[in-house]
C-alpha cells in the first residue's frame, strides 16, 4: 500500500527524474570546451543563512555504493572523477578513477556524443597545472566534493545531453522478468533498491525500506531483491518519490519526534500545501503562519472548500524512523482530505483552553511535545510517543495514555501547570471521555466550570484558591504549590487538613471584603467535597491540574469572577 501510493505520486509529478536518473546536489561543475580543455570550475553553491547549499541537478542514477569500487556515470566525488586524493589510499583512488573512465568509455562508444568525447579527452590528459591554479582546488582536495561536467556553451550538463538521455532511458532492463508486486505487471525486478536519504538519524549514505542483505532473510535460494520482486520502474518510482518528499527543499515533510514525516495526496489539494503549517513551528519571520493555516482549516467547511471532489481525494501521511541500515515505518495513515481535515480540526478544538492574551491561540506539535520532555529538550521527547500522538490525531482516536502520564509527571516534577500542559491534559481527558461508555465523566470545558463536580477538578480549584490567599497575605518566596503540589494532586488527604488550617491563619490578616470573597469561593468549591480522597487516579490527577489552572486563570481576569461558565 505504501509503495503503491508512492508510485502513484511519482506518476502525478512530471517534474521528478525519469527512470535512469535522479536528483543530486552537485557543488562543483567542471566546464570544458569541445577539445577537452578546462575552461573553469563552477561553484554552484549559494549562501543560505550560514551554510553554502549546492544546486540540484538531474543526473544518471547513482550506483549502489558498497565497500567495493562502484563508479557513477559522469558524476561522482573528486577521487572518482579526477583520481586525486589528499587523505585516501592512492592505489584505491586510481582504481576508482579507472572505473569512472571505463563507464564513460562504454557510453561514449555507444553514442559518439561530442560532449562525451570532450570529457574523455579531458580525462586522458587533464591540464594539472590549470586545475591546481584554480582558487577552488584547495577546497576540492580537502573535502572530496561531488563533481560533474558541462560543455562550454551548453546550458545542460554533459549527462543531460539528448543522446546521453536517450541511451540511459532505454538501458538497465533486467533479462529476467517477474510479476511486479506493486504494479502487478511483468517487468525486470530490481535486485538492489535505491537508498532512501533524508530520514533523521539514519545513515547519511541512505537506508532501505526493502532490503535482503543477509542469508537468513532469503527464501528458496533467492537473493536480495528477488525475495520480494519489485519491478525496476516501480522501484525507481517509489524511491524517487520518497527521496523527493524527504529532501531538504521539500515542503511536504515535518519532524514528529524521531519520525521524519512526509505527506501527499492523490491529486493536488490545499491540505497538501498547508499540512506542514498546521503542525510545525511557524518560522521566526512569519510567526502568524500557523494561525492563518488553522483558521483557514476551520473556515473550510463554511466556505464549501471540502464539498467538491477534492474532499474525497485520498491523503497519505507516512512517518519513518531509523533502524540501523534500514528504515522502519513509525506510522502510516490514509484517509480522504475531508476526513483528515475534520480530525485535525477536532484535535485543535480539543486543545482549546483559556490562556493569556499574549500566548499563541494554537500550539504546534513540537510545542506540545517539548513541554512534557525533561529539561524542555527535544532530544528527551520519548521516541515512540510522538508517532503515537500523530497517529491518534490523524485517526481521530484517544491520545495515548503515556501522553497523559508524561504531562502529569512533568507537572509534578517542575510544579508548573502552564498553558501547553493544561491544553494537552484537557485534550487527553476529553478524548478518553468521548470514547468511554455513557454516563462517565463529562468533558472538561475551555474555562472555569462551576458545574464540574469531579473531586480532582474541585480539589485542584481549592488548591489554587489556597495558594492565592497565601500569596496575597504573605507573598512568600515559595508557595504551597512549590512545597505540596505533588502530594496534593495524588494523595490529597495527607496535606489538605494542614492547608485548611493555614488558610484560616492567612484569612485573618485580610481586609474584610477580600476575606468574605475567598470564604464564599472556598465554600462554593467545598460544597461537593465530603472528604478528601486518599488517592487520585491518573485521570483525576489530570483534572486536578486543569481545576488548578482554570481557577488561576479566573483570578487574573479583569472581573476576577468565579462564576464564568465553560463553553
Amino acid at each position: 500500500m505504501i509503495l503503491h501510493a508512492l508510485c502513484d505520486y511519482y506518476e502525478r509529478k512530471p517534474d521528478l527524474p525519469r527512470p535512469g536518473f535522479e536528483t543530486k546536489a552537485i557543488p562543483f561543475v567542471i566546464e570544458i570546451n569541445s577539445a577537452g580543455q578546462l575552461v573553469q570550475i563552477e561553484d554552484t553553491r549559494t549562501l543560505e543563512g550560514k551554510k553554502k547549499i549546492a544546486r540540484n541537478f538531474v543526473v544518471p542514477l547513482g550506483a549502489k555504493k558498497t565497500s567495493g569500487v562502484a563508479a557513477n556515470l559522469l558524476w561522482d566525488n573528486a577521487e572518482y572523477v579526477l583520481g586525486i586524493t589528499s587523505t585516501g589510499k592512492p592505489d584505491r583512488v586510481q582504481e576508482q578513477h579507472a572505473a569512472f573512465q571505463a563507464k564513460l568509455d562504454a557510453l561514449a562508444d555507444k553514442t559518439g556524443d561530442d560532449g562525451l568525447q570532450a570529457v574523455r579527452t579531458f580525462l586522458q590528459a587533464p591540464d594539472r597545472a590549470r586545475l591546481e591554479s584554480d582558487p577552488l582546488w584547495p577546497e576540492i582536495l580537502e573535502v572530496n566534493p561531488v563533481m560533474t561536467f558541462r560543455l562550454n556553451g551548453d546550458l545542460e550538463l554533459v549527462c543531460q545531453r539528448p543522446h546521453v538521455r536517450a541511451v540511459l532511458e532505454k538501458s538497465g532492463v533486467n533479462t529476467e522478468e517477474v510479476t511486479c508486486l506493486i504494479s502487478g505487471e511483468p517487468n525486470g525486478f530490481e535486485r538492489l533498491h535505491t537508498s532512501i536519504k533524508g530520514v533523521w538519524g539514519a545513515q547519511s549514505s541512505g537506508a532501505n525500506i526493502v532490503s535482503f542483505n543477509k542469508d537468513a532473510f532469503n527464501s528458496f535460494g533467492k537473493e536480495q531483491g528477488a525475495n520480494a520482486p519489485v519491478g525496476k520502474r516501480a522501484a525507481f518510482a517509489y524511491t524517487t518519490s520518497l527521496n523527493y518528499l524527504l529532501s531538504k527543499e521539500s515542503k511536504q515533510r515535518i519532524q514528529v519526534g524521531d519520525a521524519s514525516t512526509v505527506f501527499w495526496s492523490e491529486m493536488h489539494t490545499d491540505l497538501e500545501d498547508t499540512f506542514a503549517d498546521l503542525f510545525d513551528e511557524p518560522p521566526k519571520d512569519d510567526p502568524a503562519k500557523q494561525t492563518r493555516a488553522i483558521e483557514a482549516l476551520f473556515k473550510a467547511p463554511q466556505m464549501g472548500a471540502l464539498s467538491d471532489e477534492g474532499g474525497n481525494t485520498r491523503f497519505y501521511v507516512l512517518g519513518l524512523a531509523p533502524n540501523a541500515a534500514r528504515i522502519s515505518v513509525r506510522f502510516w495513515q490514509v484517509g480522504t482530505v475531508a476526513e483528515m481535515s475534520a480530525r485535525i480540526r477536532q484535535h485543535f478544538e480539543d486543545l482549546e483552553i483559556i490562556h493569556a492574551s499574549f500566548e499563541k491561540p494554537y500550539l504546534s506539535l513540537f510545542r506540545l511535545l517539548i513541554t512534557i520532555a525533561s529539561q524542555g529538550k527535544s532530544e528527551n521527547i520519548p521516541p515512540n510517543l510522538a508517532g503515537e500522538f500523530m497517529r491518534a490525531i490523524l485517526a481521530g482516536l484517544p491520545y495515548p495514555q503515556t501522553l497523559l502520564q508524561a504531562a502529569v509527571r512533568r507537572i509534578r516534577a517542575e510544579r508548573e501547570v502552564n498553558y501547553p500542559r493544561a491544553a494537552l491534559i484537557k485534550a487527553c481527558l476529553n478524548r478518553q471521555a468521548r470514547y468511554s461508555p455513557p454516563n462517565q465523566e463529562k468533558e472538561i470545558a475551555v474555562s472555569l466550570d462551576d458545574s464540574n463536580t469531579n473531586p480532582g477538578y474541585r480539589i485542584g480549584r481549592l488548591f489554587a484558591a489556597l495558594e492565592k490567599i497565601q500569596e496575597e497575605t504573605v507573598n512568600p518566596s515559595a508557595t504551597i504549590r512549590d512545597r505540596f503540589y505533588g502530594a496534593a494532586s495524588s494523595t490529597p488527604v495527607t496535606v489538605f487538613a494542614n492547608l485548611m488550617k493555614l488558610k484560616n491563619h492567612h484569612l485573618s490578616k485580610m481586609e474584610e471584603g477580600r476575606k468574605r470573597y475567598f470564604e464564599k469561593l472556598i465554600g462554593q468549591i467545598m460544597s461537593d467535597i465530603n472528604d478528601f480522597p486518599a488517592h487520585l487516579s491518573l485521570a483525576d490527577q489530570g483534572r486536578f491540574a486543569i481545576g488548578y489552572y482554570h481557577q488561576r486563570q479566573a483570578f487574573f481576569t479583569k472581573s476576577e469572577s468565579t462564576t464564568t461558565k465553560g463553553e
